[in-house]
């Protein structure tokens, strides 16, 4: 990261959970106890980190010390034994760091359907929390990387009455995206550190809602994964007023959503073998639901998101998908464009000419498809990547 969190410190190690001599084992600490805020996937399969995360919010302990996170390993579909690894590795950190287990939590990412070497984990411990630095932040990014190419960090700063309050987030994900994670879609994990005051109310309602119009509005391939996990902690040793619904929350909410926001469209440039970054706004809908829903299905459509891989702007795809949503469309009235060229007017193609420059749009890396259904004032967007080639390649040789 480019800028340090007040009260936070990192390190990682080479833990041999499935690669050798790769950073897969992170530790992210913080000097005081640290106000926790976490959504986790809703998957109705979910690893046994998720299970755990969950039974310790509907506890109402919203207090943590640090957090420990091995890639590698999903720790999913492994039964009691992968819930009992959990609160193994929490114990084993908190002895070495002389904190209460309860004061640790636990993230994972990889492989689903397999235990965790608890041996080679408990051995890289101890050097895990010595190695503990300021510096130390950007390795643990490093760390939760599966097939990720780059790591992925942002920062945001914010003066509160004269205060400089922090906060900054480190994100995974480029395959198996599509998240869906609520209150208490390979995987997606964030975890972001602020050193601001706040309330654990607030914290946990901010975070939903920024989670809500970020992470749950991106798409790579529409998998849900069984482990998406979004942690946020706030250690409060910047020394400001403490931030609630009434006192800087809105001006704090925008700083953590913007952020977010930047370590999703990081996720979908970095998507396995994603070559294209596709803003798809459907607008004039009835509803907002509506709205989503026709994105979502569009997004999800392996024909149009190949089409985008070809640079081949075939409207008629997207408009089939956007009339199989299960809404009623006049499609007399609708209308499509590939930036600002509009390549559909009402319902019908605009011409070859047209469809020449969205050719040109498509070629870059990055463009916003908008599909106007004419029918209210409502829209909804969803950001997401061509499918090609590469995706079918790395996604069929994954466990081996």
């Amino acid at each position: 990261m480019t800028c340090l969190v007040h009260g936070f410190e990192g390190s990682a190690v080479s833990a041999g959970i499935r690669y050798q001599g790769r950073l897969d084992l992170g530790l992210i600490a913080s000097d005081e106890p640290a106000v926790l805020a976490a959504v986790f996937t809703r998957n109705e399969v979910k690893a046994a980190h998720v299970l755990a995360g969950l039974d310790r919010l509907s506890r109402g302990e919203p207090y943590v010390r640090a957090v420990v996170v091995n890639s590698g390993n999903a720790n999913a579909c492994t039964g009691n034994e992968g819930v009992a690894h959990v609160h193994e590795i929490c114990s084993l950190v908190a002895r070495e760091m002389g904190i209460n287990s309860d004061d640790v939590m636990v993230s994972s990412t990889g492989v689903i359907g397999q235990s965790l070497p608890m041996g080679r984990i408990g051995d890289a411990v101890p050097s895990l929390v010595k190695g503990l630095s300021e510096n130390g932040l950007e390795a643990v990014a490093d760390a939760i990387l599966t097939t990720d190419t780059v790591r992925k960090t942002a920062v945001r700063c914010i003066d509160i009455e004269g205060v400089g309050v922090t906060v900054a987030g480190m994100a995974k994900g480029a395959g198996m995206i599509g998240p869906d994670m609520g209150p208490p879609r390979a995987t997606m994990l964030s975890f972001v550190l602020s050193d601001a005051r706040v309330d654990p109310a607030w914290w946990q309602g901010a975070l939903e809602r920024s989670v809500s119009d970020t992470f749950n509005r991106i798409t790579i391939d529409g998998d849900t994964s069984t482990n998406d996990t979004v942690m946020a902690l706030a250690n409060g040793l910047a020394g400001n007023m403490e931030i609630n619904d009434t006192r800087y929350g809105e001006s704090f909410e925008a700083i953590l959503r913007d952020l977010l926001q930047d370590l999703a469209r990081q996720i979908v440039r970095d998507g396995e073998g994603v070559t294209k970054c596709v803003t798809l706004v459907v607008r004039g809908a009835r509803t907002r639901g509506e709205a989503d829903r026709i994105a979502r299905t569009i997004a999800g459509s392996p024909l149009v998101k190949t089409a985008f891989f070809g640079e081949d702007p075939n409207w008629g795809r997207i408009l089939a998908a956007a009339g199989r949503a299960g809404f009623p469309l006049d499609q007399g009235l609708i209308s499509l464009a590939f930036d600002d060229i509009e390549i559909v007017r009402m319902g019908t193609g605009a011409g070859k000419e047209a469809e020449d420059l969205a050719k040109k749009v498509m070629a870059a890396g990055e463009f916003t498809v908008v599909l106007d259904l004419g029918l209210g004032q409502e829209e909804a967007r969803i950001l997401t990547g061509d499918l090609s080639i590469d995706y079918v390649r790395i996604n069929a040789n994954y466990r081996t």
